[in-house]
């Protein structure tokens, strides 16, 4: 007997940050599979085309904006385009990402600043520019983050620019939670353990990702695909009394 009702987005529209490729796109692929209409936004045209063509026999439609999020200007925008396009917007999940691997002492600001701007400034924009069209349309809706276990439960050497912005979008869950429950507006995160995306090519077969294997307790990396299936979760009605929360998806690690 199911706990309770799969995740059903039928008629619904969600923006997906980070589309082209990665977490973004396998978020995408649950999101079809639930029923939603997706607008994908990425820096390379060819990925995006890549990924439409790849999502198009899932079933709802499939469109794409080629943008540089960076900083969040033009979020307004943005979502207006995503209006145009696909009708309306629901949902937002925000996974686009970057990484800069140096120890703290190396780091410049110039690096910290596109780090931090990218995950958490126009994380910010885009949420705000989503909540205020939903709440001007008087509709309930959704938004989902793209956190890490480096948000609030692991430290790893290398990384403190992305710990820190995403440790923040924890603080902007919360408050938005707090904030927009009035409009039924939810604010989630799923935080990530170990998936191989191009954000961690640069450690595939090495010592250190053997190392961090080793201590997953299911024994392997997680995929983009099951971190989508979490997101497809906290954006649909399954999820309609979980507001504030982040939900780990990453075999264990974090527990072991």
């Amino acid at each position: 007997m199911p706990f309770g009702p799969a995740p059903d987005l039928a008629g619904r529209v969600a923006l997906v940050t980070g589309g082209g490729s990665g977490i973004g796109a396998g978020a995408a692929s649950a999101l079809l599979r639930a029923g939603a209409g997706v607008v994908l936004v990425g820096r390379s045209a060819e990925r995006l085309r890549r990924a439409e063509a790849d999502l198009a026999d899932v079933g709802p439609p499939v469109h794409s904006m080629v943008a540089d999020i960076g900083r969040g200007d033009g979020a307004s925008l943005l979502v207006d385009r995503a209006v145009d396009l696909a009708g309306r917007v629901d949902v937002l999940v925000h996974a686009a990402g970057n990484q800069v691997r140096r120890p703290a002492l190396d780091l410049t600001l110039e690096d910290f600043d596109a780090v931090v701007g990218l995950h958490l400034r126009a994380g910010f924009a885009l949420a705000q520019a989503v909540g205020r069209h939903l709440v001007e349309v008087h509709r309930p809706g959704s938004l989902v983050f793209v956190g890490s276990m480096t948000s609030q439960r692991v430290g790893l050497a290398g990384t403190v620019a992305y710990s820190a912005a995403k440790s923040g979008l924890l603080g902007l869950v919360r408050t938005l939670a707090v904030e927009w429950a009035p409009y039924e507006i939810r604010t989630n995160a799923v935080l990530v353990g170990f998936v191989r995306t191009e954000l961690t090519r640069d450690v595939d077969d090495t010592p250190e990702r053997v190392a961090i294997t080793s201590r997953i307790p299911l024994g392997r990396h997680g995929t983009a695909e099951e971190v989508g299936n979490a997101v497809a979760f906290l954006a649909s009605d399954a999820a309609a009394y979980v507001t504030g929360e982040s939900l780990t998806v990453d075999g264990g690690w974090s527990v072991a």
